[in-house]
């Protein structure tokens, strides 16, 4: 049997759906800014049911965003409160590791909208600097495109913290990032920056399975935590958009995530979770199932 890290699922889709009030373009950070409590709660549940990484509330505390929304100012401020009160969870359970969240620039979905890599790099940089000391290991979230992918590492590399870089995949093709490019375009990054694991992430369950096999080829610990949304469609593909303009399923109870999840693990996935949609219950289900097959979670 095999050693699985297990990830924490939805963060900043579960405090959206926690805070129970109308979606904004800020999404989960004005959650933070209003019910900062509820961010640490958050985490603490996916601790009590089996994950054993706290990701950080940080996806959308980008530079872009903020300024966006008249707020820029407040960037550390909100990092601040998104790691410690990832931090403060870790040290209330007793154990796991704190991963710092790096978000797509601009738009998730949008490979169109990315800046240059030098340019994103640059957006990035300071967000990594502030981050870098506080958490285990850097997290870089939904990438859809190579370009995306190579701004986010140019910041992220080399920084004296392990990285993470997770993509997202079509809805109807595991093989071929939202960019359209093949997911194997992605290998010569991963020779030329220090990445230590490689996932598929914010995708429909029935892609992963088939991309897979290609994160296998790279030689790096590989895995998947998957969304619960029916598919991404054209009136989430805006510049400035809010999460209500997608449908959650209702054919993803926790029992099905886990049954996806467990045919990851079977296709050599070491490292899984969930994204959107996923929450504490779907989490606690699939520690079940892990252990239930002789797994040890680490």
């Amino acid at each position: 049997m095999a050693q699985v890290t297990l990830l924490d699922g939805a963060i900043g889709q579960e405090l959206v759906t926690r805070a129970g009030e109308r979606a904004t373009p800020l999404w989960s950070t004005k959650v933070m800014i209003e019910h900062p409590k509820m961010v640490g709660e958050v985490h603490l549940d996916y601790f009590a049911a089996g994950a054993t990484v706290a990701t950080t509330n940080t996806y959308c505390v980008l530079p872009d965003r903020l300024d966006r929304e008249g707020i820029g100012d407040r960037l550390e401020e909100l990092l601040r409160t998104a790691v410690m009160a990832a931090r403060r969870a870790r040290a209330a359970h007793g154990r796991g590791r704190v991963a710092g969240s790096l978000g797509p620039l601009v738009a998730s979905y949008r490979p169109d909208l990315v800046p240059a890599p030098d340019e994103a790099a640059a957006r990035y940089a300071e967000v990594v600097a502030l981050m870098r000391d506080e958490v285990d290991l850097l997290l870089i979230e939904t990438m859809s495109s190579v370009a995306q992918a190579e701004g986010a590492l140019m910041a992220a590399t080399g920084q004296g913290v392990p990285v993470w870089l997770a993509l997202t995949v079509e809805d109807e093709d595991g093989t071929r990032l939202r960019s359209g490019e093949g997911l194997g375009e992605i290998a010569p990054l991963l020779e030329r920056f220090e990445v230590e694991a490689v996932l598929i992430n914010c995708s429909r369950p029935e892609a992963v399975a088939a991309g897979l096999p290609i994160l296998a080829e790279f030689g790096l610990p590989f895995g998947a935590y998957a969304n619960g949304f029916t598919r991404i469609d054209e009136a989430f593909l805006t510049e400035r958009p809010t999460v209500d303009a997608l449908e959650a399923r209702s054919d993803l109870d926790p029992a099905a995530y886990a049954e996806f999840a467990m045919g990851w693990v079977e296709a050599g996935a070491r490292i899984v979770g969930g994204c959107c949609e996923v929450g504490p219950a779907h989490i606690a289900e699939l520690a079940r199932r892990l252990r239930a097959a002789g797994h040890e979670i680490v």
